[in-house]
């Protein structure tokens, strides 16, 4: 659709490089439409851009730059593509017309022109163009309109994954930021581990978003586990230790009797199962529930071990005092090969600044993870 109608009247660009021709079309067209005029392709291909007529009818035999040349340079430009090209021409034979509807127009007008057979062509023309027009806008709104409504279903799902992996954490001698920063670490060591070869496949840009948002999820079998135990201070004995051990089992039950209830797989709740089954398995096999090791642990898993046991080091808690970054960065490389994949704790070694640099950022406070939820839950207030 024209931006620059006069009196809400449809614009028609005619490019002729012979003056009589313009004349006589206009004075055709001009009872109907606003006419603009072009004598070579240059100034059509100008006017088009800052006029944007709805129709152009283009003279195929041109010095210079001739009809088709312009129809395809027209076509080739994003800001004049979609609007429709008659081509004047004396030649109509099967090869020019061939090669003018190669070139992008939509129809032909031989000369000499007929005024009646004019404005029928660019009557017909011009309502097909409104209509396209209709159509291509209603296209772009509901494109738009379903990118807006995933962002919120996406912001919800986040919010919600936040709010019911704080209702664990609640319950235990950890903080709401926790998840956050648990959340951010394996996403960087994801992100730095993607290029490797033995990742590259595993760790996908969708891999890594799945492994992100479920990451919340990993403690949330803790919701199971009696306060008598989740809250003890001290050293849990045996048979504690052993009912503590299930949360991972419960955490996975949970989530897939929520994946049932919704009747398909997501790709976050499979990846969620995973990690909350198996963040505490050991890449030497010594790790629960399953006793899983090397590569049978799946790499999300992985990355939280890792992260989980970071986080827990360097965090204050009621039975001990928080360990600082290069403290817990020595015991991590310890575990390399033992607790940890190996290349997961390579990845930590090099993007350990990274994980300082996250641990300060959702330093422990009630005020940080609260302001977290408010700037996600600005969609709860969109229509």
């Amino acid at each position: 659709m024209s931006t620059h109608h006069e009196r809400g009247r449809q614009t028609v660009l005619v490019v002729d490089d012979v003056a009589r021709n313009l004349t006589l079309i206009s004075h055709i067209l001009r009872p109907h439409y606003t006419v603009k005029a072009a004598t070579c392709g240059e100034q059509a291909l100008h006017l088009a851009v800052v006029v944007r007529p709805d129709l152009i009818l283009l003279d195929v035999d041109m010095p210079g730059m001739d009809g088709y040349a312009v129809c395809r340079r027209l076509k080739a430009d994003a800001a004049t593509r979609d609007i429709p090209v008659i081509f004047l021409t004396a030649m109509t034979g099967p090869l020019e017309e061939t090669a003018g509807f190669d070139a992008g127009a939509v129809d032909y007008i031989s000369k000499p022109v007929l005024a009646e057979i004019m404005l029928s062509r660019v009557k017909a023309h011009l309502t097909v163009g409104v209509m396209a027009g209709m159509y291509r806008d209603k296209a772009s709104f509901l494109e738009r309109e379903v990118a807006r409504r995933t962002e919120q279903i996406a912001r919800v799902q986040e919010v919600t994954l936040l709010i019911t992996s704080s209702l664990a954490e609640a319950r235990d001698n950890e903080t709401g930021t926790h998840i956050l920063r648990t959340q951010h670490y394996v996403k960087c060591l994801a992100e730095h581990l993607r290029a490797h070869p033995r990742f590259a496949d595993q760790l996908t840009g969708e891999t890594i978003e799945a492994i992100f948002k479920s990451a919340p999820l990993h403690d949330i079998g803790k919701v199971g586990i009696p306060d008598r135990i989740l809250l003890l201070p001290g050293r849990l004995s045996h048979r504690e230790m052993e009912i503590m051990k299930t949360h991972t089992t419960i955490g996975r039950d949970a989530i897939e009797r929520a994946e049932q209830r919704l009747g398909y797989s997501m790709p976050f709740l499979r990846v969620a199962k995973e990690m909350a089954y198996c963040h505490h398995e050991r890449w030497d096999g010594s790790g629960y529930p399953q006793g899983l090791a090397g590569d049978a642990i799946p790499i999300a898993a992985r990355l939280m071990a890792l992260a989980d046991v970071y986080d827990a080091l360097i965090s204050k808690r009621v039975y001990k005092p928080a360990m600082s970054h290069d403290d817990a960065t020595l015991i991590i490389l310890a575990g390399r090969g033992q607790q940890f994949d190996p290349d997961v704790v390579d990845a930590f070694e090099a993007v350990q600044v990274e994980f300082r640099d996250i641990s300060m950022r959702f330093a422990d406070s009630q005020q940080d993870f609260d302001e977290e939820l408010l700037r996600l839950d600005w969609v709860a207030e969109s229509p």
